[in-house]
């Protein structure tokens, strides 16, 4: 599988790792052009490039990871997705650390906001709810896997990124909708920084 990154911070390039680890080609992209991520992709390897934001929705699967606040603007600039399965990383924080405030979305969670930003994208909420620190590393544990939950409103999307999931060794667990499931995951949720494990 192609994965294309929208951001290239700490959990992109988690999953890039895990994802090139397991023979997948991974296409990175940020908003300072790809010349600010040709030192990253020689590190990660001949399986890593990188590229525009809309070389890299080009992909299989697209992982969003941006700042909250870049969202729209990262959104406005892309070619349509209709279809691409797209990886929701992110949390809605409305301004950075270490005084940031949950953005007000009204009715609709983070999640839903972002697929309204990308029409015919299949957007799925997954590994926004583990810091860093537990998604970098191997997630299979003597204890067992680190669970990873996930939402969406396609089933075939959630599938697709559930077996990614499991092969890089997590433990996914489909928690629904964006609206129900997403709740539950996001920034503020019952389920936002669990770090749990799960027996096999």
């Amino acid at each position: 599988m192609k994965i294309g990154t929208l951001g290239a911070g700490t959990i992109a390039q988690a999953i890039a790792r895990h994802a090139i680890r397991h023979g997948h080609e991974v296409v990175l992209s940020n908003s300072r052009g790809p010349a600010s991520l040709a030192p990253l992709a020689r590190d990660l390897g001949a399986r890593a490039a990188a590229a525009t934001p809309a070389e890299a929705v080009a992909a299989d699967l697209v992982v969003l990871a941006v700042g909250w606040p870049q969202v729209p603007d990262v959104a406005a600039q892309l070619p349509s997705l209709d279809g691409t399965v797209v990886i929701d990383a992110t949390n809605q924080f409305d301004s950075p650390s270490p005084n940031a405030k949950i953005a007000d979305l009204g009715d609709l969670t983070g999640s839903e906001y972002v697929a309204s930003l990308l029409p015919g994208a299949r957007v799925v909420k997954a590994f926004n709810a583990l810091f860093a620190q537990f998604i970098a590393p191997d997630p299979r544990h003597e204890a067992g896997r680190q669970v990873l939950f996930l939402a969406g409103d396609d089933a075939d999307a959630k599938n697709t990124v559930k077996g990614l999931a499991s092969q890089f060794g997590f433990a996914p667990v489909d928690l629904g909708t964006l609206r129900e499931g997403g709740r539950l995951i996001q920034l503020g949720g019952p389920l936002s920084g669990l770090h749990a494990l799960k027996q096999d």
